[in-house]
């Protein structure tokens, strides 16, 4: 069974229920603007950030014409990125910008994207990280989303039993726990530069999501770069927005 497929009966399953934080859903203060070259296209893409009112969650406005919602549901399996698709329009390589509204606590953003070719879009990978998503929302701050005439209070998914899925050499496993906290393993054996690392952290808040999690960078193998290329990936790839690693070099 495919990852999306699994989350989506995980949704509907007796593995998840909700329950309230206390809290009220947040935006953001202030639109977000960044312009940037996109990883697979290579293109220059401009994305706007806007407020939005609570309940409609985290969405990509798709030229006034269609609209996505930062879903599962709506996920695409593709090579070296996450995309989202619907109403016809597709958008590429939103792992980063999503990761950091998620980690900051914007839970409801309306997402504009200036450039579409034959109705798909990237994301611009900056850094190659997340960190500039993070940086700039802080800069702007949060603020309580409002709801017609009131507010909307936060609801949160709660993990009732273990859980785990596979796909060939890899996998994820998910526990009930009264705190989040990840330990994430990687094993290149074949890059001694990487080898086998593993990554645990503290219960996950902003701040330690800032420092440790939202730097980490998009890395790729020196030997694969030209097969990689000429499957049409990795076109606006370079040392400015990934760390290039070497097989034989290190």
């Amino acid at each position: 069974m495919a990852l999306r497929d699994t989350l989506k009966a995980l949704k509907s399953s007796n593995f998840i229920s909700w329950k309230s934080t206390g809290k009220l859903q947040k935006t953001i203060a202030s639109f977000i603007e960044k312009t940037g070259k996109t990883l697979h296209s290579g293109k220059l893409t401009k994305v706007k950030l806007l407020p939005e009112l609570a309940g409609q969650g985290r969405y990509f406005d798709c030229n006034s014409e269609g609209v996505i919602q930062a879903s599962i549901t709506f996920a695409e399996e593709t090579p070296l990125c996450t995309t989202l698709c619907g109403d016809g329009f597709k958008i590429r390589t939103v792992e980063h910008l999503l990761s950091a509204l998620e980690a900051t606590g914007v839970d409801n953003c309306r997402i504009m994207i200036s450039d579409f070719d034959d109705r798909t879009a990237e994301i611009p990978i900056l850094d190659g990280s997340a960190r500039e998503w993070v940086e700039a929302i802080e800069q702007v701050g949060l603020k309580v989303a409002t709801y017609q005439d009131g507010n909307c209070e936060k609801l949160v998914p709660v993990l009732n039993k273990p859980m785990h899925v596979c796909r060939n050499d890899s996998f994820i496993a998910a526990f009930p726990a009264e705190d989040v906290r990840i330990s994430y393993g990687v094993s290149f054996p074949q890059v001694p530069a990487i080898g086998c690392q593993w990554f645990s952290s503290a219960p996950l808040d902003v701040s330690f999501y800032a420092k440790q999690i939202a730097p980490a960078r998009t890395f790729c193998i020196y030997e694969e770069v030209e097969r990689l290329r000429d499957a049409g990936l990795i076109k606006g790839g370079s040392t400015e927005n990934a760390i290039i690693l070497s097989i034989k070099a290190g």
